[in-house]
């Protein structure tokens, strides 16, 4: 993983690398974000609301292939991991509930499941923490494992009124039990963007090291508008990134190489995106089917080419056009994006900044469409 981005705002980051002229940086930098790897882990009862969650988190319903079943057919002290079908280095495991015997060592069950191996858990439960739960948690905090995540998955049948004072004596036991400023994430498994799974994401954001909360952010279904709008934004550095890297490496110009280089990490980035904005065919037909709409209402919504198939030809054409266009971008505004080794050096870097930010945009707004229509019912 290239440390490149721990701690600091990933853009501002590589804009860093770039003028120390740390290519190597940024070029390992662009290949962990284009493969996201990210392992979450689920501790709790094997029940529906655990195996819905596991499955929204992956964008899938009950019925989809490689969904989590339930029950679930693990054994009780088994592990089982469950991948994402469109994002294969983000893995979600299935952990065993806590066992509720006394006396009990909170040691013993962590390296049964291999808890400090994953990049965050959630404890989950439909009623209060149990002590055991609770005693896990106090553990990780003493090995500085700050990214456990006590959440209270909602039933259909729960009310907002019985939820909330589910939520109340769930925090007394925490603070019984000595959990300093303990916090509780109501969560509904079916419907996500509802509650506090929004900000369960935002504290994530701030907790996990960067390059692993972008992973997440990019592997995580389009739950929302705002959702969408930081896929945009983490790909858009992504762009950077790349461009940066195609003008350092055009230093001397060679312009066949150039344009097979810069046209195939477009291709990849581009393909990334429609995989991660889920606007291939595939990701818009579970949402309807998730969301009781016609898919042939969403799929019309998709307006980009780029949003329905990424193709060679058409990332090509994309760059070309933007090279012609080169001539219209400002000379300043140009200077401002561009590293410094690079400004005088290469127009590859302004080409396939201005080619691939145009075709984010396009795609990020096919997918705001999508997902305004997908919960037109919801707000």
């Amino acid at each position: 993983m290239a440390d490149v981005f721990r701690g600091l705002n990933l853009l501002e980051t590589l804009k860093e690398s770039i003028e120390s002229n740390k290519l190597a940086d940024v070029k390992d930098a662009v290949e962990d974000l284009l493969i996201s790897r990210i392992n979450l882990a689920v501790v709790g009862d094997r029940g529906d609301e655990k195996a819905f969650f596991m499955n929204s988190l992956r964008g899938l319903g009950p019925g989809d292939e490689g969904a989590a079943p339930s029950p679930s057919p693990a054994a009780s002290e088994e592990v089982a991991g469950y991948p994402n079908p469109k994002h294969p280095d983000f893995r979600l495991w299935d952990l065993p509930p806590v066992p509720t015997t006394s006396p009990f060592e909170p040691e013993g069950y962590m390296d049964r499941v291999k808890f400090l191996r994953y990049n965050a858990v959630f404890m989950t439960f439909t009623e209060t923490p149990q002590p055991n739960s609770v005693e896990v948690f106090l553990e990780a905090r003493s090995l500085q494992r700050q990214t456990v995540y006590f959440i209270l998955l909602a039933s259909v049948k729960d009310t907002e009124k019985s939820l909330e004072e589910r939520r109340k004596a769930s925090l007394e036991v925490l603070t019984s039990q000595g959990v300093a400023q303990p916090k509780v994430y109501l969560v509904t498994p079916l419907t996500l963007e509802k509650f506090d799974f929004p900000g369960l994401l935002e504290d994530m954001g701030k907790d996990l090291p960067e390059i692993r909360a972008n992973a997440l952010l990019l592997a995580l279904p389009t739950l929302t508008s705002t959702l969408v709008s930081q896929k945009k934004d983490a790909f858009k550095a992504l762009v950077w990134a790349a461009a940066s890297l195609s003008g350092g490496m055009s230093a001397i110009p060679v312009p066949l190489v150039a344009s097979m280089v810069d046209s195939s990490i477009a291709v990849r980035i581009l393909t990334k995106a429609q995989l991660s904005l889920c606007l291939d065919d595939e990701s818009v037909e579970r949402l309807a089917r998730q969301r009781g709409k016609e898919p042939a209402r969403l799929k019309v919504l998709r307006t980009c080419a780029l949003s329905v198939e990424v193709t060679k030809g058409e990332v090509k054409t994309r760059l070309t056009a933007a090279e012609k266009d080169l001539a219209t971008v400002s000379s300043k505004l140009l200077e401002m994006a561009m590293p410094r080794h690079a400004r005088s050096a290469s127009r590859s870097f302004a080409a396939m900044l201005q080619a691939l930010n145009g075709a984010i945009d396009e795609m990020a707004a096919d997918a705001e469409k999508i997902v305004s229509a997908a919960l037109e019912e919801r707000k």
